[in-house]
């Protein structure tokens, strides 16, 4: 983790960034945090780390532009983190087309929770429910922290959240009910 925030410091003082010592800060207090919320929204660890070291390496290099602009860094950075999963699970979403069809991909780690009922189901869902059930449930946050952490209006959060709810409610049901 510390050699992470340490990438990102050093490649925001190459872009001469004023405060880096106080990004610095803010990237070590608030990464457990981030990881977290990132694990949550992307579904393994690999790929939290990716999405956390690439934002954080975006939002280092103009640190105090954020920082003056922005009020609540934090809110700001969990927002940039929604928003590149989105945009990174649209790209994903595109249709790749080869010549040939591709070896298959050799053993690959699976982790505890994988194959958990919970974990597959919040898996699942869309990219905006996830992060709002993720804010809420995981993080702890309000309707108007998470509203202002990505962007959206009160009403878009509760309306995401009931989405989400009938949708692990329906999708564990069934799965209890197989068992």
């Amino acid at each position: 983790m510390s050699a992470m925030i340490e990438i990102v410091a050093e490649r925001g003082r190459q872009g001469e960034c004023v405060g880096m010592d106080e990004f610095a800060d803010f990237a070590a207090g608030a990464m457990p945090g981030l990881l977290r919320y990132g694990h949550a929204l992307t579904g393994n660890p690999h790929d939290a780390a990716d999405l956390v070291q690439g934002v954080l390496e975006k939002i280092g290099s103009r640190w105090s532009s954020v920082v003056r602009k922005a009020g609540d860094p934090l809110a700001y950075t969990r927002r940039a983190m929604a928003n590149a999963h989105v945009s990174r699970w649209r790209r994903a979403r595109r249709e790749n087309l080869v010549p040939d069809i591709p070896e298959a991909p050799a053993d690959q780690v699976r982790y505890a929770f994988e194959d958990e009922p919970l974990w597959q189901a919040l898996r699942s869902l869309p990219a905006k429910q996830r992060a709002v059930v993720v804010l809420r449930y995981y993080e702890g946050l309000s309707e108007a922290e998470i509203a202002h952490t990505l962007g959206v209006s009160a009403g878009t959060v509760k309306s995401q959240a009931s989405k989400a709810m009938a949708t692990l409610r329906t999708r564990l049901g069934a799965s209890a009910e197989g068992r």
